[in-house]
């Protein structure tokens, strides 16, 4: 046992020293812990303590520099309150008055004081009717003012008020609501003073109203001037219309007096010569061709009368096309030195580089030939006539002064003499119809109209520069081409009558037998098979039997249908049928602006057996073989 207790000893003193070790080592680790807490507790103290340090230093930063803000704020404030309070006591023109929600007054600004007349201490505390008339206090206008205020935030006021000493002033502006709950609400009223401005409002009205009605009474005075005025106009109207129609039928009277003047004469040559044909043929005489001249010389010189008469009066057909009027003028040389005589020296001068114009050669030829023969007649103890050309254009200075011009670019073809020259009242005149300064057969008077008309027409201008004793320039301003050329015009040469073939058959259409039997006979005797037609109907008959028919010579005025419906229905059957026209006027069939339509072939009344042939023979072309 005691053995056992002594192992059992040893044992627990092994577990004893065991346990002993083991509460050392657990005692030293937990010291070891505390060391190692502590010694980290210690390192996070301090870095606490520097960040709590760095905190604080920037907390003090921000102090100054908040307390610099505000300092800068509060006197930048006070500084705009200063200039604010400065600018409300300086605008003496304008009121500022506040007041609380009960419509007491509150502050009183020197503007009010200087309009309204009570000083500051006088009027804080006062209601806001103080300036408000005894009229508008019984009427409760101060009340609506201020709930109209604080309702819907402001509310107008323009109407008279009333100052400290009793008088009235006109004052406009209005009351406003500021501020809100958190601050309490002000009512802010603004008012400048516009009396002196109402009282010329209400003297403009007056002035106003009186002028409207002194306005009223010269309107009415008026009014009753201008209806005695249109009373006396239509008065002068009705007399001048009298004075025009007397003019218009002096003029009609002239022109018919000037005309069967002359076709009287010409008439007469044709009557007399034909009545000796039939004496002499009668008797059994053939010597009778100086009659038959006799007779064709007048007819040729009425028919030369209607084409002067239908070119003043801008109804001739023109065919424009571009000319060269320096080879044109060239080309008429010979027959300008025939027709001036030998007493008379002829002298051109023609520019280089000439443009084109743009007008019908036969009938430009004709206006330089009666020229040509006024020039002659102007100077008969002789002298010089000199034809000139030249590029022009004619500017707006020019044609506001010329009546009729038209800006554009034109040839210039001057015709100058050194004759007798013209009187101004002679020149205004020297354009109408009949009138000329000639003895008694030495002229038609028509011309200058001639050549007038036919300028006009072709869109030209013309004008005559003459004094006495110093010679006459007539100035013809013919349009410039403007196109691609496809020919130039140059002086006519005169050729042998062309003759026709039996094979080619012409059908003639005529309502005037005398006209049409002349035709048909012309016709044949050119050596044309000819068919022929009173009308439209039956021509288109005709045309149909017959469909060989080779050209449709028709007249243009007829009856029922006229020649250029005729033709177009004539075409649509036959589309390579020739087609002439042959009319003494127009009646723009085939006419339009005095310019015959493009692809016309036409032929004027009266022709001769000459001209018949050319045109025909023109149209066709070559005779078959």
């Amino acid at each position: 046992m005691a053995a056992a207790e002594d192992s059992l000893l040893q044992e627990r003193s092994r577990d004893a020293v065991a346990y002993s070790w083991a509460l050392l080592a657990a005692i030293a680790a937990a010291g070891l812990l505390i060391v190692a807490f502590t010694a980290a507790w210690v390192r996070g103290a301090r870095r606490a303590g520097r960040a709590l340090a760095t905190a604080n230093e920037s907390i003090a930063h921000a102090n100054e520099r908040l307390e610099r803000t505000v300092e800068e704020r509060t006197r930048a404030l006070r500084e705009s309150t200063e200039r604010l309070t400065l600018i409300l006591d300086s605008a003496v023109d304008y009121a500022f008055i506040t007041m609380d929600v009960g419509g007491r007054i509150t502050s009183w600004s020197p503007g009010a004081q200087s309009i309204f007349g009570w000083t500051a201490e006088e009027a804080v505390g006062q209601p806001g009717s103080l300036i408000f008339t005894d009229e508008d206090k019984r009427d409760g206008a101060p009340e609506r003012e201020v709930g109209q205020a604080l309702t819907h935030g402001r509310a107008p006021d323009e109407r008279w008020h009333r100052r400290k000493d009793g008088s009235r002033l006109f004052a406009s502006g209005e009351l406003m609501r500021m501020g809100g709950a958190e601050h309490g609400v002000t009512l802010l009223k603004i008012a400048r003073d516009r009396t002196q401005a109402r009282r010329q409002e209400e003297e403009l009205r007056e002035f106003t109203a009186a002028l409207e009605q002194r306005v009223a009474e010269r309107t009415r005075e008026l009014s009753d001037s201008n209806r005695a005025l249109v009373a006396e106009m239509k008065s002068r109207e009705s007399a001048e219309t009298q004075v025009r129609q007397l003019q218009k039928m002096e003029a009609v009277g002239q022109l018919t007096g000037g005309i069967a003047h002359d076709f009287n004469n010409m008439l007469a040559i044709v009557i007399g010569s034909l009545n000796l044909v039939q004496r002499r043929l009668a008797k059994g005489d053939t010597d009778i061709l100086k009659y038959v001249d006799g007779a064709i010389e007048g007819a040729t010189r009425a028919a030369t009368l209607t084409s002067r008469l239908l070119a003043f009066s801008r109804r001739q057909p023109l065919a424009p096309e571009p000319v060269d009027a320096n080879r044109l003028v060239t080309g008429m040389s010979e027959i300008l030195r025939r027709t001036i005589g030998e007493e008379i020296r002829l002298e051109t001068v023609l520019a280089g580089g000439l443009w084109r114009s743009h007008a019908d050669p036969s009938q430009l030829e004709n206006a330089i030939l009666n020229l040509a023969v006024n020039a002659r007649d102007a100077m008969p103890d002789g002298g010089k006539l000199t034809i000139e050309s030249a590029n022009c254009h004619l500017d707006d200075a020019y044609v506001s002064q010329n009546e009729g011009a038209v800006p554009g670019q034109y040839v210039m073809l001057a015709v100058s003499d050194t004759g007798t020259g013209m009187t101004p009242e002679v020149r205004d005149k020297a354009f109408e119809p009949f009138f000329t300064t000639k003895d008694v057969g030495r002229g038609t008077g028509l011309g200058l109209s001639q050549v007038y008309g036919f300028v006009r027409q072709s869109g030209g201008h013309v004008k005559i520069y003459s004094e006495p004793g110093q010679g006459t320039t007539v100035k013809l301003y013919i349009p410039r081409f403007i196109g691609i050329e496809e020919k130039l015009a140059v002086a006519p040469v005169k050729q042998a009558t062309p003759a026709g073939n039996p094979r080619e058959i012409i059908l003639v259409v005529e309502d005037e037998d005398r006209v049409r039997q002349f035709a048909v006979e012309a016709l044949r005797e050119l050596g044309y098979t000819t068919l022929h037609a009173d009308g439209a109907a039956p021509a288109l008959r005709v045309l149909d039997g017959h469909p060989d028919v080779t050209m449709l010579l028709t007249d243009i005025v007829m009856p029922d249908v006229n020649g250029r419906r005729l033709a177009e229905e004539a075409l649509k059957r036959r589309p390579n049928l020739k087609v002439v026209y042959m009319t003494g006027f127009t009646r723009n069939a085939v006419v339009h602006n005095g310019v015959l339509d493009p692809g016309v072939n036409f032929l004027q009344k009266p022709f001769t057996l000459d001209q018949l042939a050319s045109k025909v023979r023109g149209v066709l072309g070559a005779p078959p073989v």
